[in-house]
């Protein structure tokens, strides 16, 4: 087990590149399986997913689009609550099946947001793509299609994932130790 401090915060190893790798190698699976006729687009959403969004699509074997787009709720270690729009779909979705890919989904007040925001532009259909899933934080039903690893309400950083922009390039998943 390593530990790191990062800015006033020390956070220990809780999910080892190995198992974020397997998991991962199991979503895309099932993704090819679920997809194998459909062309995904998978939208990853910045800045948290691009490691997880690099890693799905090496594994991913069926014909594929990957594109990239911007929404924060995040500051700190805590949601500011407050939603900000999708920002960089340039793609058209319209008849198109759409793949979000999310580094974490929470509470799953941003992933409705983008949900409702991309069902404005006519998708065929959405599915939820999830590196990590904290199911006793979620407060609003979705349907989470794809999901590597469920965790406890722990705050982490590490393979994309940030505190106050720091520690996105561990290769591990680090837990926060109180």
């Amino acid at each position: 087990m390593s530990i790191v401090t990062i800015k006033d915060k020390t956070f220990k190893t809780f999910i080892p590149e190995a198992e974020i790798k397997q998991r991962v190698k199991a979503v895309a699976e099932k993704i090819n399986r679920d997809m194998a006729d459909k062309n995904p687009l998978l939208l990853a959403v910045l800045n948290g997913s691009f490691m997880f969004a690099a890693d799905l699509m090496r594994d991913i074997t069926i014909p594929c689009e990957i594109s990239f787009v911007k929404l924060a709720s995040y500051q700190g270690t805590t949601s500011t609550g407050e939603i900000k729009e999708v920002i960089g779909l340039n793609e058209d979705i319209a008849g198109r099946t759409v793949i979000i890919v999310e580094d974490i989904v929470d509470t799953g007040a941003t992933m409705k947001r983008m949900i409702e925001t991309l069902g404005t532009r006519n998708p065929e259909s959405i599915h939820i793509c999830t590196l990590l899933l904290k199911p006793d934080k979620l407060r609003v039903p979705l349907d989470i299609a794809y999901t590597a690893i469920e965790i406890p309400n722990d705050f982490i950083l590490g393979y994309g994932l940030d505190y106050d922009q720091q520690g996105r390039n561990l290769r591990d998943i680090y837990t926060l130790v109180e």
